[in-house]
């Protein structure tokens, strides 16, 4: 559902905390909510007599207001009023603010990792399976599809049974799917390239970035142990995680286990947020970012499709938390410093809302309904806030990174995001970034064609992009994931991630 009204209806359905208020509050399931229905928006920017036209004051041209189709409200007053603020700032907060403004970066990492009601911090849950799929011993792919589903059923139910949850937001990973294959394959390429050239002048040091359950660190550490023992002697695991409530099970994991206790001096676990990162590593090492780009918050850009001037996107949330998309000429700093990133380095074309030729935009202007500002480019400003990290603090990194390329029912604009809930173990997509916070994952396709390029250019260092598959293909056993048919779906699940590894 595209809607602004069921956008509202979302957003105030999920300012509730107990289920028995949801319950009241019936949503069908999500395959009826989709429909052909689309969120149009226009914006409060171009000539004199449109500006006269909706009300705006032409001595006032640094803010202009998005305004939706459907009952249209001037936030103008309030959007000066309001005080701005960051994410950083609310971390300390316990409730989501009202009567502020702020970037839409700023909204969209507050909504995900903000420690009291974020998305990663109190909502998340990732599936884990009791034990590894045995893919020889299925039929086909699809039996690999029921099994999937009648486990992903049982591990819900298990956990409705000690607190039934229908805004449980569960989700899952490769890691966790194809344990340990897809970690192996990992270990395998990094035990390698250590092998090749760093082994035995300095130790092997990992770090990985959002370990989730903690999967990841058990399937290297374990395949270390047990093909390459006098590598494993010199290997110390260090995990960066941003989430209290991931970092305490990560380290019960750990724990579990007499093996996996063996590894106990091993791995050190961080709770902190890498945009914290404040020690300098001067020793080589290899810097996982697995599934985590998606994640890493966003600006929003529109253009006048005339003068092609840029302006940023604002959220202001009003006293009764009505939240409203805001655009101002002023960029700061953070997104004037990647556009200007990306134009020096970029060697090849990259999509753009100002792509089309200037004068077939001229022509569309003066279509009746016209829009007067593009659709919202969004950029990934927190991302090459991450390559500047890595260039200070971890000079001699090797990066080992996956994520998604592109993302099927992203919504409109261009690099746009995926917006979707879970309820009543359906997903729910909408069609805006502004929702409530905590409740919804916000996650972006990464144009890895761009970023690798501005990551070249930030760090200096040489990279190559592969498919999911072909590095796969590269390091894993696949003959361990490839079922009685042939068919395997390490190869097959996530034709639209790449990986990107410094070489």
């Amino acid at each position: 559902m595209d809607s602004p009204h069921y956008n509202r209806i979302l957003r105030r359905l999920f300012a509730h905390e107990t289920c028995s208020t949801l319950r009241a509050h019936r949503l069908r399931p999500s395959c009826q909510l989709a429909g052909p229905l689309q969120q149009r928006r226009g914006i409060m920017l171009g000539g004199e007599d449109r500006q006269r036209k909706y009300g705006l004051d032409l001595k006032d041209k640094k803010s202009w207001q998005q305004r939706t189709d459907i009952f249209p409200q001037d936030k103008m007053d309030e959007f000066k009023r309001y005080p701005m603020v960051t994410a950083d700032e609310l971390r300390s907060r316990k409730q989501r603010p009202r009567r502020v403004k702020m970037l839409l970066r700023d909204f969209i990492e507050d909504s995900l990792y903000n420690p009291h009601y974020g998305y990663f911090s109190k909502q998340a849950v990732i599936f884990t399976l009791d034990e590894p799929f045995q893919f020889p011993k299925m039929k086909d792919e699809p039996e690999f599809y029921r099994q999937l589903g009648d486990r992903y059923t049982a591990f819900e139910d298990k956990l409705d049974e000690k607190e039934p949850n229908e805004t449980r937001q569960l989700w899952h990973t490769p890691t966790e799917l194809f344990r340990p294959s897809y970690g192996e394959a990992m270990a395998r390429y990094m035990v390698t390239n250590y092998k090749l050239s760093l082994y035995p002048y300095y130790d092997l040091l990992i770090y990985e970035m959002g370990a989730g359950n903690g999967t990841m660190m058990l399937n290297v550490l374990d395949y270390i142990r047990d093909e390459h023992p006098e590598v494993y002697e010199r290997t110390k695991y260090q995990i960066i995680e941003i989430s209290s409530s991931l970092a305490s099970l990560q380290s019960q994991h750990l724990r579990d286990s007499a093996f996996s206790r063996g590894h106990l001096d091993k791995v050190t676990i961080i709770n902190k947020s890498i945009f914290d990162w404040d020690t300098y590593i001067s020793s080589p090492c290899f810097f996982m970012a697995l599934e985590v780009f998606d994640n890493f918050a966003h600006d929003a850009l529109r253009y006048d499709p005339i003068t092609e001037t840029p302006l940023q996107g604002n959220v202001l949330i009003d006293a009764q938390g009505e939240m409203y998309e805001m655009y101002e000429l002023a960029l700061d700093p953070v997104a004037q410093r990647f556009l200007q990133v990306r134009d020096i380095a970029c060697r090849t074309p990259f999509a753009h809302p100002l792509s089309s030729p200037r004068l077939l935009r001229r022509l569309r202007q003066n279509l009746p309904g016209a829009a007067n500002l593009t659709q919202p480019e969004y950029i990934p400003t927190r991302l090459m806030q991450f390559f500047d990290i890595l260039h200070n603090y971890f000079p001699a990194h090797r990066l080992l990174s996956s994520d998604f390329h592109s993302l099927p029912d992203a919504i409109a604009g261009v690099n746009a995001p995926v917006v979707q809930t879970r309820y009543q173990r359906r997903t729910v997509p909408v069609r805006t970034p502004l929702v409530q916070q905590g409740y919804f994952d916000i996650l972006f396709p990464t144009d890895f064609r761009v970023m690798e390029d501005v990551y070249r250019a930030i760090t200096g260092k040489l990279t190559r992009v592969l498919t999911h598959e072909d590095f796969v293909r590269r390091w894993a056993y696949i003959e361990d994931t490839q079922t009685q048919s042939g068919e395997n779906p390490l190869l097959g699940w996530y034709k639209n991630a790449s990986v990107m590894i410094t070489v």
